[in-house]
């Protein structure tokens, strides 16, 4: 990026440092953290659609959305995330490619499943064998964060589950009373109260999906803990034209640092939008406002 950083051999220790810390290398270092936020930009909302669609479907009075909503909190809940995302991801990708094989090439002779291979035809492929790297990248981003997504959701379900029980009974009774109907009272009553209930379940997971986003790394993508190994790793004068000995604690420190942080900031966006919801409302949040403010 400097003029002076042709010959790196010549460079004093500051000017050095300065060409090293702007190399291609690690340009894709400092891009990663955005590739991070933007993968918990993206996640939350949708973890939160899947979750509250979840937990309509499991207080649903149809008793096979019910028992759909309910499964679907149980089962991805009860399975460690890891274990999941390793999965998940591998039967995503070879259910698409299976759904495109058999319309794309409906001829095709040889069996799909070959001992451990899975085989389709080069149409079938997702992304296509021709693409260019980007796209494979941002295709294999993308099923990360629907992974992410569908764990997260589960997660956010049980917690919307439970804030909508929570909203007082009275409440529901008083709207029926006055003639609304099951869903205007949902709409009307449940759903506006059922935040303050649900926000600190919620500000748990959204700390959670930021301790978990790492596991991009075990995805293939390049994130800040793969950049963060592979830039922190020993480097001998060989194969790169800044070496060095094995600084992964000083990159490592870089994420610690991060992380904390974003935890720290996350801590006060979610405090005082629990201030402003419990404002005026009848839960201990609310009375302890109103005590102070007298």
């Amino acid at each position: 990026m400097f003029s002076f950083c042709a010959d790196p051999e010549t460079l004093e220790s500051v000017q050095w440092l300065a060409c090293y810390l702007t190399t291609g290398k690690h340009m894709g270092f400092y891009w990663s953290f955005l590739t991070v936020l933007t993968l918990l930009a993206i996640t939350a909302p949708l973890a939160l659609i899947f979750g509250f669609g979840g937990a309509i479907a499991a207080r649903s009075t149809i008793a096979p959305l019910s028992w759909f909503g309910k499964g679907y909190i149980a089962i991805v809940r009860g399975v460690p995330d890891i274990a999941f995302f390793l999965f998940f991801v591998i039967a995503l990708d070879q259910g698409i490619e299976y759904l495109r094989h058999k319309i794309k090439c409906p001829d095709w002779p040889d069996t799909i499943r070959q001992g451990n291979d899975f085989i389709v035809c080069q149409a079938a492929k997702m992304p296509l064998g021709n693409a260019p790297q980007w796209v494979h990248e941002t295709y294999g981003y993308f099923i990360a964060v629907f992974t992410f997504a569908i764990v997260f959701g589960a997660f956010a379900g049980n917690v919307l589950f439970g804030a909508m029980r929570a909203v007082p009974k009275p409440q529901i009774e008083t709207a029926e009373a006055y003639g609304m109907t099951r869903r205007q009272s949902f709409w009307r009553i449940i759903v506006p109260q059922m935040w303050v209930y649900a926000l600190p379940g919620l500000g748990n997971l959204w700390m959670v999906l930021i301790k978990a986003t790492p596991l991009l790394f075990l995805l293939g993508v390049e994130d800040i803990v793969y950049w963060a190994r592979e830039l922190g790793g020993t480097k001998t004068p060989r194969f790169t034209d800044y070496p060095h000995g094995d600084w992964r604690v000083w990159y490592f420190l870089v994420l610690l640092v991060f992380y904390l942080a974003f935890t720290r900031l996350s801590e006060i966006v979610l405090d005082r939008v629990m201030r402003r919801l419990t404002a005026g409302q009848a839960t201990s949040g609310g009375e302890a406002q109103r005590r102070a403010a007298a």
